[in-house]
């Protein structure tokens, strides 16, 4: 092949994906919606994990979602929030988990150690403006979602540099 004909070939290319990209963005299609199998783990990407757990009960609090946020857990910890919530009014209740959650600026979350095929430990390390804290979570495996079952205690984690402080 010529250098002529590579290059033209090479310009076709290039044309015949810049033509893509317009006609995708013409039509709504986004590329970031393209989902690919993940050739290195081999794991579904519609799989729940740990982490998911952790997340989807921050959000729940975070919009003061009572129900959302109760079934985030399992066993004791679900029956003494549905205790809390008993003793207080369910409205009362979001009131405090939206306020708890409203201090945290971002959320740190460890790969989970596998404990048995149903449980896992994570270490969770919540950033707030002028401090860390990390708990340890256990979770358990709940048909096909894991389910918080405990916590620790938190710990405050010193932090060399509080969130927000500028770049010099």
């Amino acid at each position: 092949m010529t250098k002529e004909r590579r290059a033209r070939a090479v310009t076709l290319a290039v044309l015949a994906v810049a033509l893509a990209v317009v006609i995708a963005q013409k039509t709504g299609l986004r590329i970031s919606e393209w989902t690919l199998p993940s050739l290195s783990t081999g794991a579904q990407p519609d799989v729940p994990t740990p982490q998911d757990a952790v997340y989807r009960m921050l959000d729940a609090a975070r919009a003061g979602d009572v129900n959302a946020y109760v079934a985030c857990y399992s066993g004791q910890m679900e029956t003494s929030l549905r205790r809390s919530i008993g003793e207080t009014t369910e409205a009362g209740f979001a009131k405090y988990l939206k306020d708890s959650n409203a201090a945290i600026k971002g959320v740190a979350i460890a790969e989970p150690q596998l404990l048995s095929e149903r449980e896992v430990k994570l270490r969770v390390e919540y950033v707030y403006q002028d401090r860390n804290e990390a708990q340890t979570v256990y979770l358990e495996k709940a048909g096909a979602r894991w389910k918080i079952a405990r916590v620790e205690g938190v710990e405050r984690v010193k932090t060399l540099v509080p969130y927000g402080t500028p770049v010099q």
